[in-house]
């Protein structure tokens, strides 16, 4: 089957639909896609997946834009036609190999085929004078930053103004301007692959350049199936972000430990622990569901460590058997996702009211976890997120809580950090584009030797 832009159009249009309407994720529900269509040319995929991304990413600011031309607000439209013309408004803006003419009457054929007719008219109306008009579209006044802000990098106007509060105008405008770059994958060099090699086997699929602060973390990017290279397919690397690297050299793990990894899915920190231990000791895997575990499964088989151990266990539940025999329990919890970078669609679907039951979740499950921590040993509490609340808040009730204490982090990370007071402390917060990372809250704790 020959896959035409129109057809190609209207699968951007039912799975933005999909996220935008239905609350589904975005890089879910794109990679089912993709992973059912490999049938598909490999340039009607990449359009498939620029259109689905950049109509989520830039979603706020294209209804924005739209209502400034049409005579029916966005949020009054019908769900279909308002996302047709947002699929159609990102080709006109910020697609350049696409005429607009294009863009336009592919817009007027989607509603037909959707069974709005009637509506085609005024689909291609508006389009056509969002064309000739995009020159003379006007953005809030900068003077009122949050408003600017949330417009111009599609985000919450709420979210903006926390953000500002924390890190000031310069750092907010650069964490949101990195949902913008380009589209990388961020994979960690198994330990014991020679380098030459494993470059070498990139090379010849895709582009591989070297990634931040880790001599084994690299970028890559220009594939076409990620399942499909040769260096996946050997169990030569692993996917997972540099920030969810340094969680676990945080830890300081070392040959014949026990880790426990108490929401482990998809595995990346499970994996990195086995890799430092070499194939001894025991890493603990465990997450809620099978079908998270299943995840940490397709992992695992390709790389055959003997010493992971995968398992169905609800974090909140405390599991006596475990009390005090971990040398070290990482705890990266549910969090709001606020600090990867290329998951868009969360910002959307985040309140406050949701940040505040993540944090209190937290809590509930940091009141089991630090007893599985034996005397001596360490936990390390994480999060993909730039929430105060989440983080900071999490690690100080684990101070007035526990009987942990925190821990320095500088003899564990890369010497970039250590000038970080923060770290000195036995903290770390990464900020999505001002570091070379996505956001990432990171501390240790120890705890205390019991007195014989």
């Amino acid at each position: 089957m020959k896959n035409t832009a129109d057809h190609v159009r209207m699968m951007a249009l039912e799975l933005v639909m999909e996220i935008m309407e239905q609350g589904m994720y975005s890089s879910r529900v794109l990679n089912d896609t993709l992973s059912a269509c490999q049938f598909m040319e490999k340039q009607d995929r990449a359009f498939l997946t620029r259109l689905v991304q950049g109509t989520v990413e830039r979603c706020l600011e294209l209804d924005y834009l739209l209502d400034q031309i049409s005579s029916v607000k966005v949020k009054k439209m019908k769900p279909v036609i308002r996302n047709i013309l947002r699929i159609s408004a990102y080709q006109i803006l910020y697609m350049e190999q696409v005429p607009d003419s294009a863009a336009c009457n592919e817009a007027g054929k989607l509603a037909g085929k959707k069974g709005f007719h009637g509506l085609k008219g005024f689909v291609n109306g508006v389009l056509r004078t969002l064309a000739r008009k995009k020159g003379e579209l006007s953005y809030p006044d900068p003077s009122d930053t949050a408003l600017y802000l949330s417009v111009r990098y599609s985000t919450p106007e709420w979210l903006i103004r926390k953000w500002l509060e924390a890190y000031g105008q310069e750092k907010t405008e650069t964490m949101l301007g990195s949902q913008y770059g380009e589209r990388t994958t961020s994979i960690r060099r198994r330990k014991g692959i020679p380098e030459e090699e494993f470059l070498d086997s990139l090379r010849k699929e895709c582009r591989i350049e070297p990634g931040a602060y880790l001599p084994y973390a690299y970028q890559i990017s220009g594939y076409d199936f990620l399942e499909r290279l040769a260096a996946f397919q050997k169990g030569w690397f692993q996917v997972q972000d540099v920030s969810s690297m340094l969680a676990v050299l945080a830890a300081g793990i070392k040959k014949g430990m026990l880790v426990l990894d108490v929401c482990a899915a998809p595995g990346g920190k499970s994996l990195f622990a086995a890799d430092l231990m070499e194939g001894t000791g025991k890493v603990l895997a465990r997450d809620l569901t099978e079908q998270k575990t299943e995840k940490i499964r397709e992992n695992l088989e390709r790389f055959s460590y003997e010493n992971i151990e995968i398992s169905c266990h609800d974090a909140l539940v405390l599991d006596k058997d475990m009390i005090g025999k971990a040398d070290v329990v990482i705890a990266d919890l549910p969090c709001s996702g606020l600090g990867t970078r290329h998951k868009n669609d969360i910002k959307y679907r985040m309140t406050e009211e949701t940040i505040k039951e993540l944090a209190k979740l937290q809590k509930e499950i940091l009141s089991a976890v630090w007893q599985y921590v034996r005397p001596g040993g360490v936990l390390i509490f994480s999060t993909c997120t730039v929430s105060a609340l989440e983080n900071e808040g999490g690690r100080d009730w684990i101070l007035k809580n526990t009987p942990l204490c925190a821990d320095s982090l500088v003899p564990y990370l890369p010497e970039e950090f250590a000038d970080r007071p923060s770290v000195k402390e036995g903290y770390l917060q990464l900020l999505q584009g001002v570091d070379k990372t996505d956001g990432f809250f990171i501390s240790r704790f120890t705890r205390l030797e019991e007195r014989q």
